[in-house]
């Protein structure tokens, strides 16, 4: 087996919390979904997110825009399918509930479990396909909501409540 299948293959059975990463750049909003997100450091408070070079969002966070990161609920598949999608563009924004506080802030999800409110804390980093961008956090927003995930296994969506 090539090493890069076997890689792809292997990592479907590792679950994955699904997220949103979004920004606003040039009057236009990006949104992306991710699975390849995960806390760095507690301080300071940062995360780091994978990239795919080909993203439409990626030149802003290389840029070093400021980016939330939106953890799904359980009952967000319809918006992860939407920003998993490249012909979608502004139409994911039609999907779930969005908001944006101020001008200095990026467009998040209202249901989301958890949103993080960063600043591209890097030069980023790239690695094959991908950029590594690392966002520290500046604000956190936890509703108050019972926990649930949704989690990405083996190609499939699954749901922990």
């Amino acid at each position: 087996m090539e090493l890069g299948e076997g890689l792809r293959l292997g990592m479907r059975r590792l679950a994955s919390g699904v997220c949103v990463v979004s920004t606003e750049a040039d009057g236009k909003r990006f949104a992306m979904t991710a699975s390849s997100v995960t806390s760095l450091s507690d301080s300071p408070a940062s995360l780091l997110v994978c990239v795919n070079a080909s993203a439409a969002i990626q030149p802003f966070l290389v840029k070093g825009h400021a980016f939330t990161v939106n953890i799904l609920g359980a009952d967000q598949e319809e918006i992860s399918n939407s920003c998993a999608r490249p012909s979608s563009g502004e139409d994911r924004f039609n999907v779930d509930e969005w908001s944006r506080p101020d001008e200095s802030r990026s467009p998040f999800l209202k249901r989301a479990q958890a949103v993080f409110f960063c600043e591209v804390d890097n030069d980023n980093y790239q690695y094959g396909t991908h950029h590594i961008v690392i966002g520290r956090i500046n604000n956190v927003v936890i509703p108050e909501v019972e926990a649930s995930s949704l989690i990405y296994l083996n190609g499939k969506y699954q749901h922990i409540v």
